[in-house]
């Protein structure tokens, strides 16, 4: 099941970063290897369709994070 959050923070240096879900809850840590884009840096804010994985100590880590087109430049001033 795909879940949905915005970037929290990500730290390039160390490749990894975290992501706020849309329903709440505790942020989850991912690394650059779970990006679909590893080119491409994610940004703060940036809303992004992820999975989950459990990792030691059954702690969640979000895995295979996938920037969601269209979500950042369609603003035009409108709010909803």
């Amino acid at each position: 099941m795909t879940h949905y959050g915005k970037i929290q923070s990500y730290d390039a240096t160390k490749g990894a970063g975290k992501i706020a879900p849309e329903k709440g809850g505790d942020a989850l840590s991912f690394n650059k290897s779970d990006l679909q884009q590893q080119a491409q840096e994610p940004r703060v804010d940036q809303r992004y369709g992820y999975d989950t994985r459990q990792i030691d100590g059954g702690k969640v880590h979000a895995t295979n994070l996938q920037m969601e087109q269209g979500g950042s430049n369609r603003s035009t001033g409108q709010q909803g």
